[in-house]
């Protein structure tokens, strides 16, 4: 897929302007976080015309603005592959829960989502049949190891990181396959990000170099031979390879603590998409708007989560990312 300069963008585009103007801004946070109680929350969401009917809890709330967002896509986009480096995770999540389902005979379909681009039953149905080409080609080599690693094994862990890594791999293929200068920035940012995170675990857990090397995903920003090397020396030897590439700014993150990190990653992805919103005749605009409603909608989550837990101000404010507005 290549941007294209057609007509089609040209009319999204100018929708997801107007939508734009829905997104919250830091003064709405600011309005939230105001409020006394997670209830008071929901009546300040409902006003602006958050959820379908007005008396949602959180989780309906949040899920019927997700709906809205992919519904408004659809709209506007007839060929809705162009997302799809936005799915795969859901996808990957999907065949996680499908080999534990399997490997303990269970039944729950709570465990899985609905947004991918392989229908959940595909994926339940090759596992419990050990029949995986009738699997995308991404998926069917990593879904035959894993689950014959939690059949011989029941290391439902090594399971998770086969499943895990061929999850970024493909969402790093897919998206600088695009050609979009978005998806392609996503795809990098969201692999580092992981990254990042797994050598901090692997620090933390003592993992060794064979592990390492078999969770970790390769990307342009970081160089993984450096990265594996520090993560082997440990938390200062991270740090300091760290201050050698674009993500210098995270050690301090990174020390804090996971979510100040997850925090700062989410961050710098909202600042560097937002150029994206004045290309109009790409789908970069409509791509940035995706990112920007996950990002509102992960924002008000913790939010809501703060509320009902009696949680002090400061701590969730801690933890609220920036906006796209």
């Amino acid at each position: 897929m290549t941007d294209k300069t057609d007509k089609q963008y040209l009319y999204a585009v100018a929708r997801i302007r107007s939508k734009e103007l829905l997104l919250l801004s830091k003064s709405d946070i600011d309005g939230l976080m105001n409020c006394k109680s997670e209830k008071e929350c929901l009546r300040l969401l409902y006003d602006k015309g958050w959820g379908k009917t007005g008396n949602e809890d959180s989780e309906q709330i949040l899920k019927a603005e997700r709906e809205k967002t992919w519904d408004l896509m659809r709209d506007m986009v007839e060929d809705m592959s162009v997302f799809h480096t936005f799915l795969y995770q859901n996808d990957f999540h999907n065949l996680k829960a499908a080999i534990k389902q399997v490997y303990v005979n269970s039944d729950r379909n709570d465990i899985f989502l609905a947004d991918g681009t392989v229908d959940p039953d595909t994926i339940i149905q090759a596992v419990r049949e050990h029949d995986f080409s009738t699997l995308p080609d991404f998926m069917q080599a990593c879904a035959k190891e894993a689950y014959g690693v939690q059949l011989e094994t029941g290391d439902s862990q090594l399971s998770d990181i086969i499943i895990d890594k061929a999850a970024l791999d493909t969402i790093y293929q897919k998206g600088k396959e695009t050609k979009n200068e978005l998806l392609s920035l996503y795809a990098e940012l969201k692999v580092a990000s992981a990254d990042l995170n797994i050598a901090v675990r692997c620090i933390k857990t003592g993992k060794d170099r064979s592990f390492v090397e078999r969770a970790l995903a390769r990307c342009d920003s970081l160089d993984l031979d450096k990265l594996t090397d520090a993560i082997m020396d440990g938390e200062e030897a991270l740090y300091r390879y760290l201050e050698t590439t674009e993500y210098a700014d995270a050690v301090q993150a990174l020390k804090t603590s996971s979510s100040a990190f997850e925090r700062w990653f989410d961050n710098l992805i909202i600042h560097r998409i937002q150029p994206q919103k004045y290309n109009p005749f790409t789908l970069s605009p409509l791509a940035a708007y995706i990112l920007a409603r996950e990002n509102e909608i992960k924002t008000v989550r913790i939010l809501l989560s703060g509320k009902r837990n009696n949680i002090s101000d400061k701590a969730i404010r801690e933890r609220l990312r920036e906006m796209y507005v």
